[in-house]
C-alpha cells in the first residue's frame, strides 16, 4: 500500500557537490595526518594499491578523488613513507586528484611502460617492505587481483622479495576515522533514527504490512539522497507466535509480509550511505492496543536488559583487546548478571560491514577466527549490535528477542554513542 508523509528531512543531506568538497578535504587530511602513523605501525615503507576499471581494490575507492566513481583503465597508486610524511603518486593514464603524476603514456617505452614506471619508483625509493593488498582474513584488504599480483611481481623482479601483505595497513586505513568524520556520523545516525520514527508514524495499523514499511523506508532514504547499503528489513513479533529456531538461533517467526497489528513488536534494521560513510542501526517500536499508553512492562524490561548488555559490551571495548577478547568479557559480564543475550558487533565506516575487529556473530558466540583476533583501536567506529531473549509475562511467558544496534565511536575519551541510543520503544498507533 502507499504511505504518505510530510518532508521535514529533505534538506538534511548535503548536495552532491558539497559532499565532494568535504570528502576531498577529508582525504587530504587523512593522507597527511593519519596514513604516516598507520604505515609506521604496520612497518611498511611503500604501499601499492593497484586495480583495473571494473575490478577495483576496495581500498582504492577510499583513495580516489570523490569525482572518480571507479578506477580508469589500470590505476596504480603508490604511497611512499619518508621522513617528510607520505608521498602519494599515481601511475595512471589520467591525473588522479592530489596524487603526484608518476607516468604518462607518452613516456612509455613499451607495452609494459606502466609497470616499468612502478619498478623505477621502487628502485628510487629503495623500500625495505612493500605492502600489497592480500589478506586471508579481511576481504576488504584482499583487493589485489591474481593478474595484477602476477604482473607486479614480474615487473619488480629482484625487488619482489620485499613484497609483504599490507593487511594491517589496509584495515587500519579503512577503520580509522577523523574527528570530522565521527561528527558527521553523529548526524547520519540521527537521520536514521528520525527516518524510522517517521516511518512508524505513518503506519496504518491493520493495513500496513512489514514489507510495506521496509520499502517505505528504502524509498524515503533514496528520496533524501542517502541510499541504503542494504535492503531495510522489518520484523514483527507478537503474542501467540513464538520464536522459531533457525540455524541454531531463536528468531522471530511472523511472516515478513504480515499486516502490522495492535500489540506487535516492530523491529527495523536500516543502514544508509552518505559522504562515503555508512551507518547500521536497529530500532524498535510497539503498536499500542486499545487503552494502552505504553508498551507492556515485560517488553520494557527486555529493553532495559538490552541497554544493560550495551553497557557491559562498551565497558569491555578496551583498545588493545581483540574482538574475541571483547566478546568473551561481555558475555561473562552478562552471564554474571543473568542476562540471556548475544553480542555480534562489527566495524562500520567506509563499508557497512567494515574492516576491523569482529566481535561475535549472531549464529556463533564462540569467537571469530581471523577477524576476531584483530585488536580494537582508538578513533574507530563500530555498530554495537546485540540481542537479548526474555520472557514477557503479558504474553503468557512467551520469549521475545529484542535486538538493538547503534553506531559507537571508540576514542581516547572512551566510547560514545553516535546520535544517541534507544532506551524506550517508539509507540505506534
Amino acid at each position: 500500500m502507499s504511505l504518505v508523509a510530510p518532508d521535514p528531512l529533505r534538506t538534511v543531506p548535503l548536495p552532491l557537490r558539497e559532499q565532494a568538497d568535504v570528502r576531498d578535504r577529508w582525504l587530504s587530511q587523512r593522507l597527511l595526518d593519519v596514513l604516516p602513523g598507520l604505515m609506521d605501525r604496520a612497518g611498511i615503507d611503500l604501499w601499492i594499491v593497484a586495480g583495473r576499471e571494473g575490478n577495483e581494490d576496495p581500498v582504492m575507492a577510499t583513495l580516489l578523488p570523490s569525482a572518480w566513481l571507479a578506477a580508469r583503465r589500470r590505476t596504480i597508486l603508490v604511497l611512499h613513507r619518508s621522513d617528510d610524511g607520505v608521498t602519494p603518486a599515481a601511475v595512471s593514464r589520467y591525473p588522479v586528484g592530489q596524487f603526484l603524476p608518476a607516468w604518462t603514456p607518452d613516456a612509455a617505452t613499451g607495452p609494459d611502460g606502466q609497470w616499468a614506471e612502478v619498478r623505477r619508483f621502487v628502485e628510487q625509493a629503495d623500500p625495505r617492505r612493500i605492502g600489497i593488498d592480500v589478506s586471508a582474513d579481511f576481504a576488504l584488504a584482499d583487493g589485489l587481483s591474481h593478474t595484477e599480483h602476477g604482473l607486479l611481481t614480474e615487473a619488480l623482479a629482484r625487488w619482489a622479495d620485499r613484497l609483504v601483505p599490507a593487511e594491517e595497513l589496509a584495515v587500519g586505513w579503512l577503520e580509522t576515522r577523523l574527528p570530522e568524520e565521527i561528527a558527521a556520523l553523529h548526524g547520519l545516525n540521527r537521520l536514521v533514527h528520525d527516518v524510522v520514527a517517521e516511518a512508524f508514524s505513518v503506519v496504518s495499523v491493520g493495513e500496513t504490512t512489514a514489507l510495506d514499511l521496509a520499502w517505505w523506508i528504502r524509498q524515503r532514504l533514496h528520496d533524501l539522497g542517502v541510499d541504503p547499503w542494504f535492503q531495510p528489513s522489518v520484523l514483527l513479533q507478537r503474542a501467540g507466535v513464538p520464536l522459531a529456531e533457525e540455524q541454531g538461533a531463536l528468531l522471530p517467526a511472523v511472516r515478513f509480509d504480515a499486516v502490522i497489528e495492535p500489540g506487535d513488536l516492530v523491529h527495523c534494521d536500516v543502514g544508509l550511505s552518505s559522504l562515503g560513510l555508512c551507518t547500521d542501526n536497529q530500532r524498535n517500536g510497539y503498536v499500542l492496543r486499545p487503552g494502552e499508553t505504553s508498551a507492556p512492562e515485560g517488553l520494557r524490561a527486555a529493553m532495559r536488559a538490552a541497554n544493560r548488555l550495551q553497557e557491559l559490551t562498551t565497558a569491555a571495548l578496551v583498545p588493545g583487546r581483540t574482538g574475541n577478547e571483547v566478546l568473551a568479557a561481555a558475555r561473562a559480564a552478562a552471564a554474571a548478571e543473568g542476562i540471556d543475550g548475544d553480542v555480534y558487533s562489527h566495524p562500520v565506516g567506509y563499508h557497512g560491514h567494515g574492516a576491523g575487529p569482529a566481535i561475535g556473530q549472531w549464529d556463533d558466540q564462540t569467537g571469530v577466527l581471523g577477524a576476531g583476533d584483530y585488536p580494537v583501536h582508538e578513533d574507530t567506529v563500530l555498530a554495537l549490535e546485540l540481542a537479548v531473549r526474555r520472557p514477557v509475562p503479558e504474553w503468557g511467558g512467551q520469549c521475545v528477542r529484542l535486538g538493538l544496534e547503534e553506531g559507537i565511536a571508540v576514542t581516547g575519551d572512551g566510547v560514545e554513542f553516535l546520535g544517541g541510543r534507544q532506551t524506550e520503544f517508539v509507540l505506534i498507533g
